[in-house]
């Protein structure tokens, strides 16, 4: 006679751990998968944005001036045609979302402390054409704002079709959607999944299923993107050598002066947001009539001096070719400065990352023209300069130096400069720090949740 297996005891507790453990497995893969859809759909919203932003630009700039070229109508034209973009995307944030204005990283960051709503169902089609009006009027903003507040929704819209219950799964995909969204802005997949990790390290979660799911957003954003833009740097500004060893001490010392510089910035930002809700006052009319006129007025100088409007990634190819002398380049700083400060602190539906960029490139070109000057025969590069300039700044404002550096790393394939450019950015961040200065969206993020309190109480 055989032996009947025993029967399984189900309420003995290595089974109900092998029970739990598959379970979890199949939960985590599930996530994963989810993380992966999030990705792609960021990719391509962020891929799709990219191109109507360019093609808005050229139509309102490139067909308006072929078209009334010579005549005087161009310049009033071109006001117009500019003030109605960014009136309409000044009246979509104001009526519809008003979550989506600036750049939507503080909105994630507080989603994911549960202090905001994702609201996805407006946040998504308002940040996707307020974001088009807002940076195709020439205003100083970034398109990762847009592409990063709309991933985070998208995140959100996943978890809600796929009813994921697990707030820390929720959170997950919110990342996930976060991490791909900058990925597709810059074609930087490593800053996107960094960016998530540093910038949002007091509300991430870590664990391994939490990492692989950023990885997967960002990695299937990227081959989105790719897939419908290309492969190609965002940046194209060509190759540099190994700086000297014996120039790394300069590139401390501009990391010094901008880390200084990166503190002021984010306080004349803090400063002109504060005017601005002052004189807004609660006022939709305001609100949008200044986005009009703010609108009209960046369109119009980009007639004239495009250097200091846009995104300003022609302003960094400029200067990179040599095209702009020393007097301009300090000129366009400052010029930059304000427009891209304006902008931002107004309210329009737009990131910083961009303008931050150009700006820190300028600043950087600066410096180097100057070493260049001081030390002919050290084999410096004025460019060198620039493209350290550009993670520096973004470090000593945003204070996520390692994002900083992979960031322009991807954005100009200028890995023989890595170890400036860690120097740099450390420089920068010590600081900002040292001054103390706040972390931009983690100020921006205490300033929206204090005047909503204040809102409340009727204050």
């Amino acid at each position: 006679m055989k032996d009947r297996a025993a029967p399984v005891n189900e309420s003995h507790p290595r089974f109900l751990r092998l029970k739990r453990l598959r379970a979890s497995q199949k939960d985590s893969f599930r996530i994963l998968v989810l993380a992966s859809l999030v990705g792609a759909l960021a990719g391509l919203a962020g891929a799709l944005f990219q191109r109507l932003t360019a093609w808005v630009g050229a139509m309102r700039l490139d067909t308006l001036s072929e078209s009334l070229a010579g005549s005087w109508l161009l310049a009033p034209v071109l006001f117009l045609a500019s003030a109605v973009l960014a009136m309409g995307a000044y009246f979509l944030v104001r009526r519809v979302a008003p979550e989506t204005g600036g750049s939507g990283v503080p909105e994630i960051e507080g989603a994911l402390q549960d202090l905001r709503p994702v609201r996805w169902r407006r946040v998504l089609p308002v940040k996707f054409f307020g974001g088009l009006g807002a940076l195709g009027s020439g205003m100083v903003l970034g398109r990762e704002g847009p592409t990063i507040q709309m991933g985070a929704n998208i995140g959100q819209m996943i978890s809600e079709r796929f009813r994921v219950l697990d707030n820390d799964e929720r959170h997950m995909l919110l990342l996930a959607g976060g991490a791909g969204g900058l990925a597709a802005a810059f074609n930087a997949p490593l800053a996107g999944i960094l960016f998530v990790i540093e910038e949002m390290r007091p509300q991430f979660k870590y664990s391994l299923i939490s990492i692989k799911a950023v990885v997967l957003g960002s990695v299937m954003a990227t081959i989105v993107l790719r897939l419908v833009n290309g492969q190609a740097a965002i940046l194209q500004i060509g190759t540099f050598t190994t700086a000297p060893l014996g120039s790394l001490w300069l590139y401390l010392v501009l990391g010094l002066l901008l880390g200084a510089v990166g503190v002021v910035f984010n306080r004349v930002l803090f400063a002109l947001q504060a005017v601005f809700q002052r004189f807004y006052a609660g006022s939709g009319v305001r609100f949008v009539l200044m986005g009009g006129l703010l609108g009209g007025c960046f369109g119009w100088l980009g007639l004239y001096v495009p250097q200091i409007t846009g995104e300003g990634y022609d302003t960094i190819h400029e200067m990179m070719a040599g095209r702009i002398a020393l007097p301009l380049l300090a000129l366009f700083f400052f010029l930059r400065f304000l427009t891209t400060t304006v902008s931002f602190s107004s309210g329009a539906p737009g990131g910083i990352f961009s303008p931050l960029l150009a700006l820190g490139t300028l600043f950087g070109g600066t410096f180097g023209y100057l070493m260049l000057i001081a030390f002919p025969d050290a084999g410096l590069e004025m460019g060198a300069f620039g493209v350290a300039g550009m993670g520096a700044l973004f470090a000593a404002t945003v204070r996520a130096p390692l994002t900083g550096i992979l960031l322009v790393l991807e954005m100009t394939n200028s890995y023989a400069l890595i170890l400036p450019m860690i120097i740099t950015c450390l420089g920068a961040t010590i600081v900002a720090q040292s001054l103390g200065g706040q972390p931009l969206y983690t100020a921006l993020l205490d300033r929206i949740l204090a005047r909503e309190r204040q809102a409340a109480s009727g204050g």
